[in-house]
């Protein structure tokens, strides 16, 4: 059983990242990515669009439980550039409640997009990406002995997408990854990170998430992800998002090529349903559209007080004609009289 183990893990290594070439963009990009790796072009892939007006409310979703978040051990976790993201391995100390079967951790990664230009993450709400995304992948223990076999089952694996905004300040907890890039700027390079709380990385509220069967977004696109993507998000600075985009290589030596733009494109979504743990009050608005509509009800309350300030101008001016109107036709009735 060991051995068969062992020789899956070998194989699903291969193929991932040492079979056939893959990039994101380009003669080997994710518009190929069907052709050496077939289960990537089938109807139930990662990431989606989550669109709220469409998603089912489900009140039996339970909460999501992250246990050791807080406490990864002692011993330092393996940082590494593989050449596709940045990716932190992580002890099975680590792993989620509320889920059909146990699930403990494997590793976290992030996918980014490139300086100057919008979106960086995988999945979409309502049409709009953020500047970037984080996953932290666990596999079922309870039925199967490693990462690579579960990743071949279906709901083998559960991983938690975080979507990444930018914020005001920096991030303490995301810089426990981030200072450490500039050690692995090239591919295959590894380093050692101190253990810090992976929790932080989370929202502050889990509450909110939504829920989907899915796949692997990168090759060999297994069909196995149930899939947790919350509502709520995180924030890091420019500054380092700026680092995220620019310290980092998808080659191991020159010419460099910069590690950019290492998301998927939204997949059709075709029968699969998406269920919330909430339910969405009022209407929802990207931050796009709520910038418009800031900016109209400003307008609009402008054009209303410019429009009062010359209304009561007239009324005044004619109250005063009238007057005036008034103090003459008295004069001339009197000189009359």
């Amino acid at each position: 059983m060991l051995f068969f183990a062992l020789l899956l893990e070998v194989t699903w290594i291969l193929a991932a990242d040492e079979g056939h070439h893959w990039t994101y963009e380009g003669p080997h990009g994710q518009d190929h990515w069907p052709a050496s790796y077939p289960e990537c072009g089938s109807d139930a892939q990662s990431p989606i669009d989550i669109q709220t007006d469409s998603v089912t409310f489900d009140p039996e979703l339970p909460a999501l439980q992250p246990h050791g978040y807080d406490q990864p051990g002692t011993e330092p976790l393996d940082l590494h550039n593989n050449g596709h993201t940045v990716q932190l391995s992580l002890p099975p100390t680590l792993y989620l409640g509320g889920l059909p079967r146990k699930y403990v951790a494997a590793q976290l990664h992030l996918h980014w997009g490139q300086k100057g230009s919008p979106g960086g993450s995988e999945h979409q709400i309502n049409n709009e990406a953020t500047a970037a995304e984080l996953h932290i992948v666990h596999y079922d223990s309870d039925s199967y002995g490693s990462l690579s076999e579960a990743a071949q089952r279906p709901q083998g694996l559960a991983v938690l997408g975080i979507l990444i905004e930018v914020g005001d300040t920096e991030n303490p907890a995301y810089e426990h990854i981030l200072s450490h890039l500039h050690e692995i700027s090239h591919k295959d390079q590894k380093t050692s990170v101190p253990p810090f709380s992976v929790r932080e990385l989370l929202p502050s509220e889990l509450e909110q998430f939504f829920r989907y069967n899915g796949s692997l977004t990168t090759p060999p696109c297994y069909q196995s992800v149930l899939w947790t993507v919350f509502n709520r998000r995180a924030q890091i600075s420019v500054g380092q998002l700026e680092r995220l985009q620019q310290t980092l290589f998808s080659t191991e030596e020159e010419p460099s090529e910069a590690l950019v733009q290492n998301y998927r494109a939204p997949q059709p979504l075709n029968q699969r349903a998406v269920f919330a743990s909430f339910i969405q009050v009022g209407p929802v608005y990207t931050t796009g559209e709520m910038l418009s509509l800031a900016v109209g009800i400003v307008l609009g309350c402008l054009c209303l007080l410019v429009a009062a300030y010359f209304i009561a101008k007239r009324i005044r001016k004619k109250r005063l004609g009238n007057g005036k109107s008034v103090v003459f036709t008295s004069v001339r009735a009197t000189t009359e009289a």
